[in-house]
């Protein structure tokens, strides 16, 4: 890897095309390696990952609302849209949107974490919907996707977004694009000015994470993936971007993270290596914020220890700033300790996951967040005890350079009315690559078939993992075939739903 140090010049250098960070990533996207087995293994098993929860998702409201916008955009030759037949087609940019929602919704897909936040999967909906409807096949795909992981992957090790309360989609528009833009190869100029576009339009804040958490969480990535298309398309047609992106004196930089005074230094692969980012990132096995994974495998392990709830005084949880402050008691959130928050609360908030996870030695995506589950009289009374607590070691561990020891969990203090206390902390999930039960390929088709379970048959579970473990030999045809067609229940979304303008 090479190290970019970035930081903000003044108009007046005129900082040359080829040393500016937006050019680099195009640079990495124009580079034309090959693709490494275990990589290629890996975007096989994100694209079982991303249709797992997908159709798990698919009649939820705003995945209902995002299908509906994009069967308003119909197009013959156009990409296929998650829960539909195969011969229903979209414009791109709508599939995208329609794809990206319903990956999202649960949050239960992919993650990287370091500097920043990061879901790489969310790159996969746009990258695969261009492909559709341009008549891609599986090896260009797989090197589009590949690009799309590294560049979100490199940006997210580098430049904190969150610190500014600037949501980490950011990274995100300027990785699809650049991933459209191998997937296309097109040349470094139009890539160059497709990153800038896209950065450039999907920066916005992170109130959409926080407080009372609202649908538009599950939107935000397939809003930046939608942009990342238009952006591509209209620097294909020669148009070009606010320039230089990162670094100008009234660009993001300057003014919306750290200042003129800022230098990130961004990795970035060398000419003629491979790109292999996604190695680093990591699914879920829970359907909750990442950094509930370890400490939902946690309260498992402690509940066991526990034989009546009301014995319980207090929980604290030691853990890294980023989980006391983002899903903890130090977001000072008062909806992260209420029975009636919405899922997408609930699913930021530690205390409650937590509450739950030690009563039920289970975490289901539906039944765990019930508003029935939620509102239970001896789980609000056991939520309402636990609290978080930042520990300096667990935030070193959180952002340990070397991504085998980087830690996300946290110990669990608990104390009982008899004056016993119960001490136990777990660093990475089971389903890490570092965990106790690294997720492989039979963990992704398990998850795919138990998510699935009474929404697609048998027959259309086997065609779609026969085909998308196919994915290098697939020709241009077969790709269109990728996606899952609801075919065991009906689909949400009739004549009584809500009309807008489309």
């Amino acid at each position: 890897m090479q190290i970019h140090s970035v930081h903000v010049h003044p108009s007046a250098d005129h900082l040359a095309r080829e040393d500016q960070l937006a050019w680099k990533i195009a640079s990495v996207a124009t580079d034309a390696v090959s693709v490494d087995g275990d990589v290629t293994d890996m975007i096989v098993n994100r694209i079982i990952d991303n249709a797992s929860v997908a159709i798990a998702s698919v009649n939820r409201g705003p995945v209902t609302t995002a299908r509906l916008q994009a069967l308003a955009h119909p197009r013959d030759g156009g990409a296929a849209v998650f829960g539909l037949g195969n011969d229903v087609r979209v414009h791109a940019e709508w599939a995208a949107w329609a794809n990206g929602t319903a990956v999202r919704e649960l949050d239960f897909h992919d993650t990287f974490l370091a500097a920043d936040y990061s879901h790489p999967g969310d790159n996969i909906p746009p990258i695969l919907a261009v492909a559709q409807q341009l008549g891609i096949g599986g090896k260009e795909l797989i090197r589009g996707l590949a690009t799309g992981y590294e560049i979100q992957i490199d940006l997210v090790k580098a430049i904190c977004l969150h610190a500014h309360k600037i949501d980490h989609i950011a990274h995100l528009g300027p990785s699809a694009a650049a991933g459209i833009g191998t997937l296309l190869g097109l040349d470094t100029e139009t890539i160059y000015q497709a990153v800038q576009q896209a950065l450039h339009v999907t920066v916005s804040t992170r109130q959409s994470r926080k407080g009372e958490i609202s649908s538009w969480k599950a939107f935000a990535p397939s809003h930046a993936g939608k942009l990342a298309i238009e952006a591509v398309d209209r620097a294909m047609r020669g148009e070009g971007a606010p320039s230089p992106i990162y670094e100008g004196e009234d660009s993001v930089i300057a003014w919306i993270l750290d200042g003129p005074d800022a230098e990130y230094q961004v990795p970035l692969p060398a000419p003629g290596e491979t790109k292999r980012a996604i190695l680093e990132s990591y699914t879920k096995a829970h359907s909750a914020e990442y950094q509930a994974q370890a400490l939902i495998d946690l309260a498992f392990r402690v509940r066991d220890k526990i034989s009546d709830w009301d014995t319980v005084d207090s929980i604290i949880l030691h853990t890294s700033h980023h989980t006391h402050n983002v899903i903890g008691t130090g977001a000072k959130d008062p909806q992260k300790m209420d029975p009636k928050a919405s899922r997408e609360t609930l699913d930021h908030s530690i205390m409650y996951i937590l509450a739950v996870a030690l009563q039920d030695g289970e975490w289901h995506h539906v039944r765990s967040y019930a508003p029935e589950r939620a509102a239970r009289e001896d789980t609000v009374r056991l939520w309402h005890k636990i609290s978080t607590q930042e520990d300096p070691a667990w935030t070193e561990r959180y952002h340990h350079p070397d991504p085998n020891q980087r830690a996300f969990g946290g110990r669990l203090e608990v104390k009982l009315a008899g004056g016993e206390t119960i001490i136990d902390e777990l660093a990475v999930a089971n389903a890490h690559p570092a965990g106790a039960k690294p997720f492989a390929r039979p963990d992704y088709i398990n998850k795919f078939k138990t998510l699935t379970e009474g929404l697609i048959s048998d027959a259309e579970s086997d065609r779609f993992l026969d085909l998308v473990q196919s994915l290098p030999d697939l020709d241009a045809g077969r790709v269109q075939d990728i996606n899952v067609q609801l075919d065991a229940t009906p689909l949400a979304g009739g004549a009584d739903s809500p009309k807008g303008i489309f």
